[in-house]
């Protein structure tokens, strides 16, 4: 049980920290949400960690989704959903560690770290630098595109991978070879591009899980 209280504890200091970055820069809608959406991320490890089984963790991520969903709909919790435009994704968010916990966990914990927290930190990082750094833009399905937002997505997935890969090496878990991870890396950036509704949401962290967990056996 400990492990749980330890997750659900960084879990609300996330939310709490989305809403004060929301009080403090209410013009800001997208870093109090892409702050749950990177924070979101480490849980995957710290339940790795604390060894907490699958009919704990699924059953919670279903539960978070199912709050997503209704949160999507009703407003209540505007630092996580309010962002000016038309998305699921937080409710796909959720949805995809659902289904990365069903498929994977907890027999290939790293399938499920990978696609999580390629998503996390990768487009997480991806949507703060982009509209912040001046660099070239293109429009995708009427969503907007940057080098640079694209650039750190590579980056940060090629990061996620290279610690997941060496994580799996000190715990004997099996894990791509480099060529593979980079091949990840750019075929996550590359459908991160089509982000209509926040379905990146859901098609990042599934393929990039399953894709991993493939190219490892």
């Amino acid at each position: 049980m400990l492990g749980v209280a330890i997750v659900a504890l960084w879990l609300a200091m996330v939310l709490a920290m989305a809403l004060m970055v929301r009080h403090r820069w209410p013009q800001q809608r997208e870093w109090s949400r892409k702050l749950v959406h990177i924070g979101t991320g480490p849980v995957v490890l710290l339940a790795w960690g604390f060894g907490i089984g699958r009919g704990i963790a699924l059953p919670v991520a279903l539960l978070v989704t199912a709050a997503a969903a209704f949160n999507h709909r009703y407003q209540l919790l505007p630092a996580v959903e309010d962002v000016g435009r038309h998305s699921y994704g937080t409710v796909a968010y959720g949805a995809s560690i659902s289904i990365l916990l069903a498929l994977y966990w907890p027999q290939q914990p790293l399938a499920v770290a990978a696609g999580v927290l390629v998503m996390a930190f990768g487009d997480g990082l991806a949507g703060l630098v982009g509209p912040a750094v001046t660099s070239r833009r293109w429009s995708l399905w009427g969503q907007t595109k940057s080098l640079a937002g694209s650039g750190c997505m590579l980056l940060a997935a090629l990061a996620v991978l290279g610690l997941l890969t060496v994580l799996a090496g000190a715990t004997g878990q099996p894990a791509p070879p480099a060529a593979a991870c980079l091949g990840l890396a750019l075929l996550a950036t590359a459908l991160e591009q089509w982000s209509v509704f926040g379905v990146d949401n859901l098609t990042v962290p599934v393929l990039t899980g399953v894709l991993w967990q493939h190219w490892s056996a």
